[in-house]
């Protein structure tokens, strides 16, 4: 099941990255810059999940795993939305806020379920 997740934080980093590169296609991007750029969306993710801890605590420790997966998948629902509406939201922020709580999701997971070994 780990694997699953940690898939899961791969796409969404590769996700983020599409974002900030756009239409360019991946030959086109040097494996270094792709590197750095995969490391930085990560730096931002543990960022991201630092401040977030500071602010809520450690609350996720007292979730199920089947509970970050119906997370994940209501993020992705609302990523989902936004493609249809061409990007524009009433009250979400926005695809990359979404990409980077699966990326942490995930990641809360994967700690749990190296805890449960």
């Amino acid at each position: 099941m780990d694997s699953e997740f940690i898939g899961i934080v791969n796409y969404a980093i590769i996700a983020l990255i599409r974002l900030d590169m756009g239409e360019k296609i991946e030959e086109e991007i040097p494996n270094s810059a792709l590197i750095l750029a995969y490391e930085a969306k990560m730096r931002a993710a543990k960022d991201l999940m630092l401040a977030k801890n500071h602010d809520y605590g450690e609350a996720w420790r007292d979730m199920l795993i089947s509970s970050f997966t119906d997370l994940i998948m209501m993020r992705i629902l609302r990523i989902r939305q936004m493609a249809i509406n061409e990007g524009k939201t009433l009250a979400s922020e926005g695809i990359d806020a979404n990409l980077y709580d699966i990326v942490n999701y995930a990641i809360f997971a994967l700690i749990k379920i190296s805890e449960q070994k």
